[in-house]
């Protein structure tokens, strides 16, 4: 079973924090770990949970949130980044690229927005830890910048969709849905539907396989670069 990703949150407003926490937790495949309302507090949780992520909202009380970032940096922290701000710098979108800030969500945002983030997170997530090149790399990145629906069709989790995407990466010659059910451990229909989505969203492709006896299967490939 895959596991959660871990979010700590951190936000100075504690109305705020439980909000982002909540949020947090209704999407599929993540699970807040905590939260924290100034950087020192963030530093502490973190000496005491893993995480792989930070909701970092960058006006704390004791500490700018991208100096945060580049303290944990340099003290081997290495949790990918979700920054919160209400500011249009772009000069603070560029220096944030350095320090692990793979998202910006601007306040006010709604769970929608954030849902949306933490999909695309997910899928790169998944994407990065297995990248052996340049090829590798940019594809990781190119879901975080994506155009793409704000929320999964009812009834299709994150993870379930993470490992699926994996299956269908990994096969050079692609995959049917059969072949896919079998690698990630699901029904042939549930990943069909997964494998539709992933066509409707132009992250793969399909075709007949024929040379069969009876109807011919569809054979899905990755297609997203």
């Amino acid at each position: 079973m895959t596991e959660p990703i871990r979010v700590l949150v951190v936000e100075d407003d504690p109305v705020a924090a439980d909000a982002h926490v909540m949020y947090v937790g209704r999407v599929p495949g993540f699970t807040a770990v905590g939260k924290a309302h100034t950087g020192a507090e963030a530093r502490r949780a973190l000496d005491r949970t893993p995480v792989d992520l930070l909701l970092l909202d960058l006006h704390l009380p004791d500490v700018h949130g991208l100096q945060l970032a580049r303290s944990l940096r340099a003290a081997g922290y290495h949790a990918d980044v979700i920054a919160v701000t209400s500011a249009r710098d772009l000069a603070v979108v560029r220096e944030g690229v350095s320090l692990g800030v793979v998202q910006y969500v601007l306040k006010p945002f709604t769970f929608a927005t954030l849902r949306d983030r933490l999909i695309r997170y997910a899928e790169f997530h998944a994407a990065a830890g297995e990248a052996s090149g340049q090829e590798e790399v940019d594809r990781a990145l190119a879901t975080l910048r994506a155009p793409g629906p704000a929320a999964l069709p009812k009834g299709l989790s994150a993870p379930t969709l993470e490992r699926v995407t994996r299956a269908l990466r990994d096969s050079a010659e692609g995959l049917t849905a059969a072949g896919v059910a079998e690698a990630v451990g699901i029904s042939r229909i549930t990943a069909r539907r997964y494998l539709e989505h992933l066509v409707e969203s132009g992250r793969a492709g399909r075709s007949p396989q024929y040379g069969q006896v009876g109807r011919p299967e569809l054979q899905y490939r990755w297609v997203k670069g």
